[in-house]
C-alpha cells in the first residue's frame, strides 16, 4: 500500500472506489461489477436480487454459527472498514504522538467534508464523536435552560436522552412535558397534533425521535418541526437509528440540532458519531467537555475529547464510502423488502401483537413483533434456543415484543428460519412461572 495514496483517500480527494481500492484492490474490483450489474434495474428489483446481496453478505465476517437480527443496536463493519481500522491503528502506533496528532488528526477536516456531502449540511455545522448519545447529551447539558423552561418529550424517546432531560429537570428545576405518541401512529396530523397540544409559552424544546428505536417507526419530524418553530420553539432531533437507513438529509429534518450514530446502519467503526447544530444555534451550546472557546461559533469546539481513538475515526471514509458505492436508495429498498418478507408473515400467525407499521412512509428495516401471553424476553430466549438467532426484547409502555433488525448482509435463509421460530412460539404455551 502506498501510504500517501492511503491518507490521501482517507481525506475524501478520492472516489469511493479509488478509496476501497487503496485498501483492497480486489474487493473493490468485485464491489464495482456489482453494482455495475445491478445499475440499471429499478431500486425494487435490485432489492430482490440475491446474487447481489449475497455479495454483499460476503462482504461483513459475520458469524455463521448464529443470526444476528439485531442490527438496530450496533451493525458489524464490512472487512474493507475493518482494514481501514487495523490499518489506521498500525500506522498511528508507529509513532504515536506524531502520527496520530500531526498526520490523522488533519484528516479530520476532509472527513469532515465527506460527510457533509452525505448528510447534506455544512461542514461547519458537523462534529465527529462516538455516537448519538454524546452528540444528543452535548446538546442537553450545554443548552442556556432556566427553571420552569419547559421540554416536549415523547414517552418512546430513548432512555439515555430521558434520563439526561430528567437530569436537567432534577438539577435545573426545568420542567419536563410528556407526551404519548401510540406505536403505530399512522397519520401525520395526529403525531404533530398531539406534539403541538403540549406546547405552552412556557416550552423552549421540542425533543424528537426521528425513528422510534423500540418499534421502528418513523415519525414526521419535519412537520413537527415546522409546527415548533412557529410557537417560537427549538427542536431537538435524535436519528440515531434513521440516518444510513433510509434516504434523507439532515437538512430535510428541519432539526436545529440532531445526532447520529455511525456505527449502525452506515456500518461504521464501533462508537462513532456525529452532531449537527445550525451554525447560528453554535455559539449558544456549551460544550459537554471544556473547551479553550466555550462560546465560539466554531463546531469544533465539541471535538476537544483529548486522546481519541483516531483509527476508527479515520476509517469511517471506508464506511462512507461502501455506503455510496451500495447506494442509498438501493440499501433502503433492500431493507424495507426485508422486513416486509418477515413481517408479513408473521403478522398473521396466531396472537401476534405487531406494533410497527407497514406503510413505506413510517417504516423501514425495523420490526417489532410479540404474542399474546408471552413476556418478550422468553421470546427472545426460545428464539436463540432453538435457532440461535439473536434479537432483543423490548418492554416499555404499551410495547412488549421482540425488535428485529435484519442488514444488508441479511438473507432469505435467516428470514425463513425465523418465520418458522415466530411460528412455533405462536402455536406453544408460553413458560410458566417466569
Amino acid at each position: 500500500m502506498d501510504r500517501r495514496r492511503f491518507m490521501l483517500a482517507s481525506a475524501g480527494t478520492l472516489g469511493s472506489l479509488s478509496f476501497l481500492s487503496a485498501i483492497n484492490k480486489t474487493f473493490a474490483a468485485e464491489l464495482e461489477s456489482q453494482v455495475n450489474r445491478v445499475e440499471n434495474m429499478s431500486v425494487d428489483a435490485a432489492a430482490e436480487d440475491e446474487d447481489f446481496w449475497g455479495w454483499v453478505r460476503e462482504s461483513f465476517t459475520v458469524s455463521p454459527n448464529m443470526i444476528n437480527l439485531n442490527n438496530g443496536g450496533v451493525s458489524p463493519s464490512p472487512k474493507v472498514v475493518q482494514d481501514a481500522h487495523i490499518r489506521f491503528y498500525q500506522y498511528c502506533n508507529e509513532a504515536p504522538s506524531y502520527f496520530m496528532w500531526r498526520i490523522l488528526d488533519q484528516g479530520r477536516e476532509g472527513l469532515r467534508l465527506k460527510l457533509a456531502d452525505i448528510t447534506g449540511v455544512s461542514a461547519d455545522e458537523i462534529c465527529i464523536n462516538r455516537n448519538s448519545t454524546e452528540g444528543l447529551n452535548t446538546v442537553i447539558f450545554g443548552l442556556n435552560l432556566k427553571a420552569g423552561d419547559e421540554v416536549v418529550l415523547n414517552k418512546y424517546d430513548y432512555p439515555n436522552m430521558m434520563n439526561a432531560w430528567k437530569q436537567r429537570e432534577k438539577r435545573d428545576g426545568i420542567k419536563l412535558v410528556w407526551i404519548e405518541v401510540p406505536q403505530p401512529t399512522e397519520d401525520d396530523k395526529t403525531i404533530v397534533d398531539l406534539y403541538a397540544k403540549a406546547i405552552t409559552d412556557k416550552t423552549k424544546i421540542v425533543h424528537v425521535t426521528h425513528q422510534v428505536n423500540w418499534s421502528g417507526n418513523i415519525q414526521p419530524v419535519k412537520l413537527i418541526a415546522d409546527m415548533a418553530h412557529a410557537k417560537g420553539c427549538e427542536v431537538v432531533v435524535d436519528a440515531a437509528h434513521s440516518f444510513g437507513q433510509f434516504e434523507f438529509k439532515l437538512s430535510d429534518t428541519g432539526a436545529d440540532y440532531l445526532a447520529v450514530s455511525l456505527h449502525k446502519w452506515l456500518h461504521a467503526p464501533l462508537g462513532s458519531g456525529l452532531l449537527y447544530i445550525k451554525k447560528d444555534k453554535i455559539k449558544n451550546i456549551w460544550p459537554l467537555l471544556s473547551a479553550p472557546q466555550p462560546e465560539s461559533d466554531d463546531i469544533r469546539k465539541f471535538e476537544n475529547l483529548g486522546t481519541r481513538n483516531m483509527a476508527s475515526e479515520m476509517a469511517i471514509g471506508a464506511a462512507v464510502d461502501f455506503h455510496n458505492v451500495i447506494g442509498i436508495k438501493r440499501k433502503e429498498a433492500r431493507l424495507r423488502y426485508l422486513k416486509n418478507y418477515w413481517l408479513e408473515k408473521a403478522a398473521k400467525l396466531k396472537t401476534a401483537v405487531v406494533c410497527t407499521s407497514m406503510k413505506p412512509q413510517y417504516s423501514c428495516a425495523i420490526g417489532n413483533i410479540g404474542f399474546e401471553s408471552w413476556k418478550a424476553n422468553d421470546i427472545e430466549a426460545r428464539l436463540y434456543e432453538k435457532q440461535k438467532i439473536h434479537v432483543t426484547s423490548i418492554v416499555l409502555e404499551k410495547i412488549n415484543g421482540i425488535r428485529i433488525t435484519p442488514s444488508v448482509y441479511t438473507n432469505m435463509y435467516d428470514l425463513n428460519l425465523l418465520v418458522k421460530g415466530l411460528t412455533e412460539v405462536s402455536e406453544a404455551k408460553p413458560p410458566i412461572g417466569k
